[in-house]
């Protein structure tokens, strides 16, 4: 049963907590009794990628929207892996940090890349499931597909590794972005969060420390293991992404049962920005949704 606030929307409570070894910002909304959803931002964003839906979705709900571990004000530890089955792993660890025992499970890009492999690794931790443009089980279009496969080369060879230290990659992820900042969404303040860390050579280093464990190719071994999904789910996508196909969302829409789809036609890979209200609604719709009891 949840909860309904009977006034109105207080700031998220920011809350720290530790998942191996380092240190996880969180930011909670809404009554801590209720349901929990929990937000995944993707790639190369931070908490607040979901700053248009935190606040109606925390009206029934308790919303906890993390910085993954190397993310915005997380920590960037260079000791640790970032493998994807660490990582997967590692998103339960966090749940379990925050005394998470089973939650509403929301991603976008590599948060939704994540959000799968946990559903499909811990079923009964999973109450439903919403994918928002994430290359899930499969991958990126051709042109990025090459992009992230050449910043894994980089960060996985030695010889290559010192002088991409010197590359500009904030400054680049500002050019790609700049056409949504100029659009409003996001705006320059809330970018220079997503990536003005990238400026430091701390930030460089564990950037490339990312991606030398980062591997472009899909998933194939998810693919087959959709049809197991046996939780509420959503898929949000927009259809002019080109980052990522809109026919990964209709094979997912597919294959996972009972799946419902949502294509929006005005909207890229950052749907939440530039789509807030379909893609609150499309999450509410998924929270009224019963689910079906835990086997075990």
């Amino acid at each position: 049963m949840t909860t309904q606030r009977p006034h109105a929307y207080d700031p998220p409570r920011p809350r720290t907590v530790t998942v191996d070894g380092a240190r996880v910002a969180c930011w909670e909304s809404g009554p801590p009794d209720a349901e929990p959803v929990v937000l995944l931002h993707g790639y190369p964003a931070d908490h607040r990628c979901w700053r248009h839906q935190v606040a109606p979705l925390s009206a029934r709900h308790r919303v906890v929207t993390p910085d993954l571990l190397g993310w915005g004000v997380s920590e960037r530890p260079l000791h640790l892996p970032f493998d994807y089955d660490t990582e997967v792993a590692r998103l339960g660890r966090l749940l379990d940090a925050l005394e998470l025992d089973s939650v509403n499970l929301v991603g976008h890009d590599y948060g939704g890349f994540l959000a799968l492999g946990f559903t499909e690794a811990h079923p009964t931790r999973v109450r439903r499931l919403a994918l928002l443009n994430s290359r899930a089980h499969g991958t990126f279009t051709r042109r990025w597909y090459a992009v992230f496969s050449l910043l894994s080369l980089l960060g996985r060879n030695p010889v290559l590794r010192r002088p991409a230290l010197r590359l500009p990659f904030a400054a680049v992820h500002r050019r790609s972005l700049a056409p949504l900042v100029r659009a409003g969404h996001p705006d320059a303040r809330v970018l220079d969060g997503y990536v003005g860390w990238m400026d430091t050579p701390e930030g460089r280093r564990w950037l490339l420390h990312y991606f030398a464990d980062y591997r472009t190719p899909a998933r194939l071994e998810l693919r087959p293991r959709l049809r197991d999904i046996d939780c509420p789910t959503a898929v949000v996508w927009g259809r002019t992404d080109r980052y990522l196909s809109p026919a990964i969302a209709t094979e997912l829409a597919a294959s996972v049962p009972g799946a419902e789809l949502t294509l929006l036609d005005d909207a890229g890979h950052w749907v939440m920005d530039e789509r807030p209200d379909a893609v609150t609604a499309a999450l509410r719709r998924l929270l009224e949704r019963e689910r079906a009891t835990p086997t075990g």
